[in-house]
């Protein structure tokens, strides 16, 4: 005698709510530092921050050397700017490279709010360590007040405010735009790498060596075209246009296509 098997029910989420997105930038937020790769390198990014601003509060005093604020700024800004891409490259890359991207997509089948969540995180991330290297350049500025007043500047004026925060931004949206790329830790890093520092050498010398080059070079150079951010010293409507111009390029560009690969690829287990 055989039994009729029972009708395997079936799950219905057609009429369950979206997850909201401020929910899902928590969640991104508290798995950024919720793996030991995160936490070590938000950990790393403050002392090694810290580190550096105080053997250069050492060199000053010894030294006897006339210090500004915005010394200690810049030397924040360089160190971050080097870790902060790292950080943009592991919220994109995590999902894929310890197979969570199975649970997170199911959870939330919407991938491009995932990856938008991911974004504004990383911005907030950058806001938090631009924080960190205010703080610890206003602690070693009152240093060297204390060792060499007259020697002293408070000196930060709201140019070289704003380049800190954009260029801060930039360098990690690069970072963030090539893991959606690539969505492989090891290898995101490495091109990125080529892109901050090879690329624009051999544009450089491309430039030097072939007269025409030089000025196509000054609308495909991203890292060129953003230098004067720093000071945020863009002038004319030709600087603008060339730092937009190698933007789109070098980050809309791979966003755009990372984007498209992340909806596409299939996710595995």
């Amino acid at each position: 005698m055989s039994v009729a098997a029972a009708p395997s029910p079936t799950l219905d989420l057609s009429g369950s709510e979206h997850i909201p997105f401020l929910r899902l930038v928590k969640v991104e937020l508290r798995k950024s530092y919720d793996t030991r790769a995160g936490f070590w390198l938000l950990l790393s990014i403050g002392i090694i921050v810290g580190l550096f601003l105080v053997i250069a509060t050492i060199i000053t005093i010894v030294q006897d050397e006339p210090v500004r604020y915005v010394d200690f700024v810049n030397i924040a800004a360089y160190i971050t700017g080097l870790m902060l891409p790292i950080l943009g490259i592991m919220l994109v890359t995590s999902e894929w490279t310890q197979r969570s991207a199975m649970v997170t997509f199911s959870l939330e089948p919407r991938r491009t709010h995932v990856v938008l969540a991911k974004l504004v995180v990383g911005v907030l991330l950058t806001f938090a360590s631009l924080v960190v290297g205010l703080v610890t350049g206003l602690i070693c500025t009152g240093v060297c007040e204390l060792a060499a007043p007259d020697a002293t500047s408070w000196e930060l004026g709201l140019d070289e405010m704003a380049g800190f925060v954009v260029t801060q931004t930039l360098a990690m949206l690069g970072g963030f735009a090539i893991a959606t790329l690539l969505l492989n830790t090891a290898a995101s890093i490495v091109v990125f790498f080529l892109y901050r520092f090879v690329i624009p050498v051999i544009f450089g010398i491309a430039g030097a060596l072939i007269g025409w080059f030089e000025d196509v070079r000054l609308w495909i150079d991203f890292q060129s075209a953003m230098s004067p951010i720093y000071d945020w010293a863009l002038s004319g409507g030709k600087e603008w246009a060339q730092f937009i111009v190698s933007g789109i390029l070098w980050l809309v560009l791979p966003l755009g296509i990372g984007m498209w690969r992340i909806l596409r690829a299939e996710v595995k287990g």
